[in-house]
């Protein structure tokens, strides 16, 4: 009996103690687009913005959420926070959008 109560608690133990974890998105400005144009994530992933141009983009949340900017030829993380499907734009080239939804 008490090797089979061992057995449950460190099977009930094992299955609490598994740790979500966060994804990295890696979202690219390339020749003045920005790919994907759409793309999901979760609160507490990772986004990477990879910008491969030789000009400064911006990734601007239309709702305020984020304004991150991005210098040439370089990448910057930030995390999420906040779900929701947000519209994004860069500051510098409106024409560049995309979309971004955020699963809790």
């Amino acid at each position: 009996m008490f090797g089979r109560l061992a057995l449950v608690s460190v099977v009930v133990l094992a299955a609490t103690n598994v740790a979500v974890r966060a994804a990295t998105i890696r979202i690219s400005m390339d020749k003045l687009e920005i790919s994907p144009a759409v793309a999901a994530a979760k609160v507490g992933d990772t986004i990477e913005w990879i910008n491969k141009d030789a000009l400064v983009h911006t990734a601007t949340a239309r709702n305020g959420d984020f304004d991150v900017t991005l210098p040439a030829n370089r990448t910057v993380s930030s995390v999420l926070k906040k779900a929701g499907t947000v519209d994004y734009y860069c500051r510098f080239h409106p024409n560049m959008k995309a979309t971004l939804t955020i699963a809790p």
